[in-house]
């Protein structure tokens, strides 16, 4: 009886197994059975490295949306990245449990909150903030920036916290042995010996930052066109195929599913280096 009980038990284990894989390849199905061809019709070259967007012209470039993703997600990588591990090293190391008790559940709420509220936030406060400050119209690749960076601070700081913790103790103990400080031990011992499990937070803080849209729609100023600076607007891939793929037809919503195409060799690209950097890192 308990024989049996773990055979359908090890069937529903693979079937579930099954099921995973079968949704990735579907996926993989759809995109590159709809946006290779449409890559072929328009020209690799004029798809990729083209710098005008026009589908009515049937002119379909989307090297001003790459660019606006890499800015976006650069800037939000250079606000949300030092932010998250200072906050994971201070929750882990140093904050003291009466303290704890207030901003853990404070990140894990953060984390739950919508896109679109995030996007009414900046809207709200970082958008006007933005206009006030540095001038501009506030919607902007800055602003998509910070709100981005925001965004991500929650998925780097709890797989970091993690990974921080899971530092063996006596690491922590010998660098105090050895006569040094508290901080020293911190960031000279523990974090590099957690680096890999940092680097994994920061990988999926970039794959959130990258194929965020809701959010980045409403304060980026969406202009299909090349990036101008921080204080200008910008498109990037995601919000490209949302603006668009509602009144889409024919080439146009090919060149559409292709950008996903794009977007999902890009995501593929981030998680291949961190693979290789974790192997390194071994």
């Amino acid at each position: 009886m308990k024989k049996n009980k773990e055979k359908w038990m090890q069937i529903i284990f693979l079937l579930s197994a099954c099921t995973s894989i079968l949704a990735v390849f579907l996926i993989c199905y759809f995109l590159f059975a709809n946006g290779v061809p449409a890559i072929g019709k328009i020209g690799i070259g004029n798809f990729l490295l083209g710098k005008v967007w026009k589908p009515t012209n049937n002119l379909f470039g989307i090297f001003p949306m790459i660019l606006g993703s890499i800015y976006v997600t650069a800037g939000a990588i250079v606000i949300g990245v030092p932010i998250g591990i200072m906050t994971s090293m201070y929750l882990a190391l140093f904050c003291p449990k009466e303290i704890y008790k207030i901003i853990k559940p404070a990140i894990e709420l953060l984390a739950g909150i919508p896109s679109v509220v995030y996007g009414f936030f900046g809207m709200v406060v970082i958008v006007p903030f933005v206009r006030e400050s540095l001038g501009g119209n506030g919607s902007s690749m800055l602003s998509a920036s910070l709100l981005l960076g925001i965004m991500i601070l929650p998925t780097i700081i709890n797989v970091s916290e993690s990974a921080i913790r899971a530092v063996p103790e006596n690491y922590y103990e010998a660098g105090r042995a050895l006569g040094a400080t508290h901080e020293r031990s911190a960031f000279n011992i523990v974090l590099p010996a957690a680096k890999s499990g940092v680097l994994a937070g920061i990988i999926l803080g970039i794959g959130r930052a990258i194929g965020e849209t809701m959010a980045v729609i409403m304060v980026a100023g969406n202009q299909a066109r090349m990036p101008k600076g921080l204080l200008k607007g910008v498109r990037t891939l995601t919000a490209n195929i949302v603006i668009e793929m509602g009144y889409a037809a024919d080439l146009h919503r090919e060149a559409l599913i292709a950008t996903a195409v794009v977007l999902f060799v890009f995501i593929l690209m981030i998680n291949l280096s961190f693979s290789m950097l974790k192997r390194k890192s071994l």
